[in-house]
């Protein structure tokens, strides 16, 4: 069985630490805390799962803030979470028998991980991440922003998860970080470009994060998903801004880099459905449904782009053609996702509606 550190930097996490720790102890043979300034209770918590908590002056790098931690750990394996993740129980079941039964041979375990949850942890946006690492490679983390392991060596790709519980925040902490990088004319790696137009994105700064997703396009060094997302990105803001030839243009770029996937898909077929072009609008739902998700990549993924947003959308387009029949199919298809979604029940109770009185105006109804 292999040992492993846990490995964290906190800062003001009295609200979250706990419940992270407590849903990971029991697998964990070391657990490490960097606090980097906390002024709440966060280091007190920290002391009532573990000894081994450090402090580490704040250098606007988490890069930085990692490695510390990672130079504290002494066990075989290196593992490491935010205060506001947690491992539910299903996955602390599967990750115990990883502990027993990984090979001495694999150098890094990519774990998925569970971005956007319902109340249920049931995910809508998932990724895999580099996760659990062996301490003897000596992997250290780059950029000071959205830091990163580079993958390497021999790697497991693991469908266990970590969850994501991140409290309702909206910060310019990491803007001011990138800010402070090109005042001081830092040098941008390909990602930190992506990062960062994605911070200008958040922020409503439409140009600028425009700007930087073509700078990082262009330096054609991009991972393949940062390369598909940045597309997608510069859509989205396009078609927020009521340039749909644009919106368009870029959301099919995409599709230079992999098949297409279901996430531009969407993104195309709203431009249509907006635009009353039903046609269109149901061949790109319609095409939706027959992409499969990879059980073996790593890619960002928008779980309901895939399944449940298409087969809603299409129950809207057939009724808006009247097409009642097709509409009713797409409608019990997105049931079939979401079983209670106010939608699904709305529009069920609409088409019963509708069979009573063939006459009643119906065109817009549904949602």
């Amino acid at each position: 069985m292999i040992t492993i550190s846990l490995c964290m930097i906190v800062k003001n996490e009295e609200e979250t630490l706990a419940q992270c720790l407590d849903s990971i102890k029991e697998i964990m043979d070391e657990i490490i805390i960097i606090d980097t300034g906390s002024t709440d209770k966060t280091k007190e918590i920290a002391y009532s799962f573990t000894d081994k908590v450090y402090d580490f002056e704040w250098i606007n790098d988490f890069a930085a803030a990692r490695n510390f931690a990672f130079s504290k750990a002494t066990k075989e394996y290196q593992l490491w979470l935010d205060a506001d993740d947690i491992i539910i129980e299903k996955d602390k079941i599967a990750f115990l028998e990883l502990k027993k039964t990984l090979s001495p041979a694999i150098d890094m375990v990519l774990m998925k991980y569970n971005y956007v949850v319902d109340e249920n942890n049931n995910p809508s946006y998932s990724f895999h991440r580099e996760r659990l690492l062996k301490r003897a490679n000596n992997y250290q983390w780059s950029d000071p922003v959205h830091e990163y392991i580079e993958y390497g060596g021999n790697y497991l790709v693991s469908e266990i998860a970590i969850t994501h519980k991140k409290l309702v925040s909206f910060s310019d902490r990491n803007l001011k970080i990138y800010e402070e990088q090109q005042r001081k004319n830092l040098p941008f790696s390909p990602r930190s470009l992506y990062y960062y137009a994605r911070e200008l994105r958040d922020h409503d700064k439409y140009k600028e994060a425009i700007e930087y997703f073509n700078k990082f396009l262009d330096t054609k060094n991009g991972a393949v998903d940062d390369n598909i997302n940045a597309c997608n990105e510069i859509g989205k803001i396009y078609k927020k801004l009521g340039d749909t030839e644009n919106a368009l243009k870029y959301l099919f770029q995409s599709f230079i880099f992999d098949i297409p996937r279901a996430e531009a898909c969407c993104e195309i077929a709203s431009i249509y459905k907006a635009n009353a072009d039903y046609t269109k609008a149901i061949y790109w739902y319609e095409f939706i449904l027959t992409l499969k998700i990879s059980n073996t990549d790593t890619n960002m993924t928008s779980i309901d782009c895939w399944n449940f947003v298409p087969a809603i959308e299409l129950a809207v387009c057939y009724s808006n053609i009247k097409n009642i029949e097709r509409a009713i199919y797409f409608n019990e298809l997105a049931g079939r996702y979401k079983v209670n979604h106010a939608s699904v029940l709305h529009n069920r109770e609409y088409f019963n509606t509708f069979k009573k009185n063939k006459d009643c105006l119906y065109k817009d109804y549904i949602h």
